[in-house]
């Protein structure tokens, strides 16, 4: 039933270590860089909570969810044989944009299938197995560069704005990973019938429950009124230069006028009494979240706010800060930019361990102080990123992230699935979506003013940044009451 994440970890990973460096190798500086990744949690902004009503409410020959997964490792295999081959800079961030789309149709129904096919008691282990298969697939996808180079004696550096062989053979061995892990799961999994969920989930008993409160036409048109004009305003003040603003903020501005803007469509729907469509649903059950899905939103949004930063500007930190280097075509720079590979690759070793430790650290103690313990071990080693000098010991704090990554990627959905109906776990696992993307935007929206203008154009410091948010969000874990079983 996992075995299908690993082979989407290995776009993922590969996307992860290797995209930095190939928008770099083709021209891009640190402070456009964040810019250029924003795609792709855009695009799971938009694409989660569409397959997630869409798989919630599809029954075929294939099942509910197995659709989604096939279509989706096609496209994204697809993808990542093309990405390593982008002439441009702006071909390469389409190619993500586009890679990133079709690893959210199979990943978002991958989340809801564990909920749909385990009892609640089972369901922490079920989401700690995605992550042990996620661990697999990344600790070789994220270091297959290195591999390409070290082992097989593959080229890893090229011409100025030209992608090396091994990035190249790499993106090419995970494309195929990915499908043919994707497809055993498809070919060897049975999926309960609606039917059979729904008496499954009336033989077990309550817990949480959701209050569903109908909004009106007024509140949306009134909320999303002032949305669209707080981001017009931001709009205006970054287009007039006041403060020197940073160019990045239309990011952010951008966000605030679409959210209103997607409110003010939800209120004109909802005044013409067209409110029984895909649409109307997920803005209502936006606005209806269970208690404990609010709080988590919360310890989501600093939890992945540095995962961006570390995806983002790890390649620059430790080529600039560890190396001394940023130029592209030296040996140097492509060297420190493989050790990132082996980083990545340790942090997701880590976490196939983490994986296996999580449900007896549950059974010590709970699950959010399990979270809380995890989360500090990941803030703490990306802020030690700035006091190491020698690169070949960031393999220390990587083990903290590590236990923080397998932690942020099987806690909150074993929280959250039982705080769901299952009628509506795939919908609201892609509203849960939104609370891994606004931090990313934002940390595209900000970070590159942060590095540049704050400090120094020392892209190290953006590490620094996400570790002081992940301790921030281990402390929002206390927040949360669930009950435990």
């Amino acid at each position: 039933m996992c075995f299908g994440f690993m082979g989407i970890q290995f776009g993922f990973a590969l996307q992860n270590a290797n995209v930095s460096r190939v928008f770099q190798t083709l021209g891009a500086d640190y402070n456009n860089m964040a810019l250029l990744w924003v795609a792709a949690p855009i695009t799971g902004l938009i694409v989660q909570p569409i397959i997630g009503y869409l798989s919630d409410n599809t029954w075929s020959r294939m099942g509910r969810r197995r659709p989604f997964f096939l279509y989706g490792a096609i496209a994204a295999s697809l993808a990542l044989f093309i990405m390593p081959n982008s002439p441009t800079l702006w071909v390469a961030a389409g190619m993500l944009w586009i890679m990133d789309a079709s690893i959210n149709v199979s990943m978002e129904p991958f989340r809801a299938f564990v909920g749909d096919m385990l009892p609640r008691k089972q369901r922490a282990l079920g989401y700690a197995m995605q992550s042990f298969f996620i661990g697999v697939g990344a600790v070789v996808a994220s270091a297959l560069p290195w591999m390409m180079t070290n082992w097989m004696d593959i080229s890893n550096t090229a011409a100025p704005g030209v992608i090396p062989d091994s990035v190249k053979y790499a993106f090419y061995a995970g494309g195929a990973v990915f499908f043919l892990a994707v497809l055993w799961t498809v070919l060897s999994t049975k999926e309960y019938s609606p039917e059979e969920l729904a008496s499954f989930n009336d033989a077990e008993p309550e817990q949480g429950g959701i209050e569903y409160v109908e909004r009106s036409a007024g509140k949306y048109l009134r909320s999303g009124t002032i949305w669209l004009g707080v981001g017009l305003i931001l709009a205006w003040l970054i287009d007039a230069n006041i403060e020197n603003l940073d160019k990045n903020l239309y990011l952010m501005a951008g966000g605030l006028a679409c959210f209103g803007l997607a409110q003010l469509v939800a209120g004109w729907l909802a005044s013409k009494g067209k409110n029984k469509n895909g649409y109307s649903q997920v803005m209502s059950d936006l606005f209806n979240m269970p208690e404990a899905m609010k709080k988590l939103a919360v310890v989501q949004f600093f939890s992945w706010f540095p995962l961006f930063a570390m995806w983002i500007y790890t390649t620059a930190a430790v080529t600039s800060h560890h190396y001394g280097s940023t130029d592209t075509s030296s040996a140097l720079y492509n060297q420190g930019a493989d050790w990132v590979g082996v980083l990545f690759a340790v942090y997701n070793g880590v976490s196939i361990l983490a994986a296996i430790l999580i449900p007896q650290m549950v059974k010590l103690t709970n699950l959010r102080l399990t979270h809380l313990f995890n989360l500090g071990l990941g803030g703490l080693g990306f802020i030690s990123f700035v006091f190491i000098q020698d690169p070949r010991w960031l393999v220390v704090p990587m083990i903290g992230v590590g236990f923080a990554w397998a932690s942020i990627l099987s806690v909150p959905y074993a929280i959250l699935s039982n705080a769901l109906p299952v009628a509506k776990m795939g919908l609201f696992m892609g509203i849960f979506n939104f609370f891994i993307v606004i931090p990313q935007i934002l940390a595209a929206s900000i970070l590159g003013f942060l590095v540049t203008k704050i400090f120094d154009g020392q892209p190290v410091f953006a590490l620094v940044v996400g570790g002081v948010s992940m301790l921030i969000a281990g402390l929002m874990t206390l927040r949360v009451r669930i009950q435990e079983e």
